[in-house]
């Protein structure tokens, strides 16, 4: 979990965000995906793994137009809406003011409302309207490009493309979707995330790569650690969870002043449970007194955590320090109040495999 007082100086000759040195535009998509709760697909892995992308908007452009073909194929949800037209018959509802100012009933006509299904629902606009904003700019390759114009006369012609905005995705995300629906929609919104204005203010858009938004993707990576655990293996109950502080205070509002303790990832089975936090730092080590130490407020906070933490009759409790390997590889081993604890790092520049093999030999 991203904690405000980590937001210190980083040592200056490591880079302050990791991401651009150890998470390759490759291996973006798996991390998306389990960030997202949703395994990767078969033929979403091909199309991105012949591409060789320049920049992470190129991944999440064919990312998104893989499921949205996958959607067309599969046919887009319908939903009812609310039309108003002017009619020659009634359908629905007369609007009987409107059909009146506008002298309709002497000429058989009328203004009605009324609900139609159709697949011109908030979601497919929002969709159509973000493929129309990506067709539309400089910033992907022609072909790309091509094949995304190519996809958006595939909509039908009743959905109306709907502007990529921040209110546009609240109100969609209020619908509560799921399965691609919803992994699509995650989607737009990093696309929307990492679109900027032009200096110009020509109102034409430019875009940043979203892997120098330390928040963003610290988010990311604590994500993608819990719900790879999640997806990937069974011998653990995986959550977040928590813990209460074991302390006393002379009233209720004494105790409520002390800080949350809410644990990154908490995997637990009857014999062992491990509280993991992850640290999308660009090293998990800095420099003090011409040595290399461990970053104190990161062990301080997994050691409260431990010391925190009740435990079933039996069950080992560990802890784990994850980071992602930029300047140096770390795996170091301690034990610490009695509860094993290990600080490590998982090295996301290497082909999806190891990584896969790595975080599962971590439990």
């Amino acid at each position: 979990m991203h904690k405000p007082w980590l937001n210190r100086p980083q040592n200056p000759r490591n880079p302050k965000n990791p991401s651009e040195s150890v998470v390759p535009i490759q291996n973006l998509y798996y991390l998306l995906c389990y960030a997202w709760n949703r395994l990767p697909e078969q033929e979403a892995l091909l199309s991105t793994e012949a591409a060789a992308f320049q920049r992470p908007l190129e991944l999440l452009a064919q990312v998104l137009a893989s499921g949205t073909s996958r959607l067309l194929r599969r046919g887009l949800e319908n939903a009812y809406s609310e039309r108003r037209e002017e009619l020659g018959e009634l359908r629905g509802r007369l609007l009987l003011a409107d059909s009146l100012s506008r002298d309709l009933l002497r000429r058989g006509r009328a203004v009605c409302q009324y609900d139609k299904l159709g697949p011109d629902t908030p979601f497919n606009s929002l969709l159509l309207g973000t493929l129309t904003q990506l067709s539309t700019g400089r910033s992907l390759p022609a072909a790309l490009r091509h094949d995304i114009q190519n996809l958006r006369r595939r909509f039908p012609a009743s959905v109306v493309p709907m502007p990529l905005s921040g209110a546009a995705l609240r109100a969609v995300r209020r619908l509560r979707l799921s399965g691609a629906e919803a992994f699509l929609l995650n989607v737009c919104e990093l696309i929307q995330r990492s679109a900027l204005p032009e200096a110009a203010a020509t109102g034409r858009t430019r875009f940043r790569d979203f892997r120098r938004d330390e928040r963003l993707m610290a988010q990311l990576f604590e994500q993608f650690v819990r719900n790879f655990y999640r997806l990937e293996q069974r011998q653990f109950r995986v959550l977040s969870e928590t813990i209460q502080w074991r302390a006393e205070a002379g009233s209720a509002a004494d105790l409520a002043l002390l800080p949350a303790m809410i644990t990154d990832t908490s995997l637990e089975s009857p014999a062992r449970k491990i509280i993991l936090d992850t640290k999308y730092y660009a090293a998990a080590l800095r420099p003090r007194y011409d040595q290399q130490k461990l970053i104190s407020p990161h062990l301080y906070q997994l050691y409260a955590y431990l010391q925190n933490q009740p435990t079933l009759p039996g069950q080992q409790l560990e802890g784990i320090l994850l980071y992602p390997a930029a300047a140096q590889m770390v795996d170091v081993r301690y034990t610490l109040g009695g509860h094993p604890v290990r600080v490590v790092t998982i090295d996301l520049n290497q082909p999806w495999p190891g990584i896969k093999a790595d975080l599962l030999a971590l439990l």
